[in-house]
């Protein structure tokens, strides 16, 4: 298993993974002139080569799915600090349809009302948006398929799942969890004031840890608190409050 420290990812952009073109890409407004000079001129003796190393660095996408039943703001702390630490260009909020290994347990909100509350959390937020597929899939979620779709959509785009710890130690109980290094590199948030995950728990993938600071708040304490009475709750954006009380969201529920 190969581990990249959080700080390398900044400074190094691309390089961890990618070769020259990566490489040539950090001085594009130079290096594209003359390229485009070269070119134009009929002097680049490799004409497809000249073009590729000098390309601009790949998409870096960080996908973060869940029940988001509540989505709040955990949610987004989690999101920005991958995006900030690990460099990433936009996160995408991946809406689960049928979260099987929780939906078994509880009852779990329509799926439209979820991505509903998901698409008002991340409303003005730069750089993130939310992904209704898994919805329009249909039947129980599965990471490993959602990653392979959009790997397919964007073959040149760098693929990196946002986990939380504690979701991270259950991945091998996931479907088809060893395919999923195949696709992306799997980012591992941690509270500051928790200690990093066992890595030999989970399957051969390259490995980024990310440190957030603790956001005392979870879609299960949130639920308990509607359910017990509470009319204004901590952890939630007015946006995702509005829906809740538009649809009398875990009012009453045991």
């Amino acid at each position: 298993m190969f581990v990249v420290p959080s700080g390398t990812w900044e400074s190094n952009r691309g390089v961890p993974s990618r070769g020259i073109g990566d490489i040539t890409s950090h001085f594009w407004p130079w290096l594209g002139l003359i390229q485009e000079i070269f070119w134009r001129t009929g002097l680049a003796l490799i004409r497809s080569y000249t073009r590729h190393v000098t390309s601009a660095a790949p998409k870096r996408i960080g996908l973060l799915g869940g029940t988001f039943d509540p989505p709040h703001r955990g949610h987004l702390a989690m999101a920005q600090a991958a995006k900030t630490q690990v460099g990433l260009d936009e996160i995408v909020f991946l809406v689960a349809n049928d979260p099987w290994q929780k939906s078994d347990g509880r009852s779990v909100s329509p799926a439209a009302i979820r991505l509903e509350m998901t698409t008002a959390l991340v409303a003005g937020e730069s750089g993130m948006k939310v992904d209704d597929r898994e919805i329009v899939r249909g039947g129980p979620t599965y990471t490993v398929d959602t990653l392979a779709e959009i790997h397919a959509e964007t073959p040149d785009a760098e693929l990196f799942l946002i986990v939380g710890a504690d979701t991270a130690s259950r991945i091998p109980t996931w479907h088809r969890p060893n395919d999923l290094a195949g696709f992306s590199t799997l980012v591992v948030v941690n509270r500051s004031h928790e200690p990093e995950l066992n890595l030999s728990l989970l399957p051969a993938m390259n490995v980024v840890h990310v440190v957030m600071d603790a956001v005392d708040v979870s879609s299960t304490s949130i639920r308990k608190a509607i359910a017990g009475g509470d009319t204004s709750v901590f952890g939630l954006t007015q946006g995702v409050q509005s829906v809740i009380d538009a649809h009398h969201l875990y009012v009453g529920a045991s």
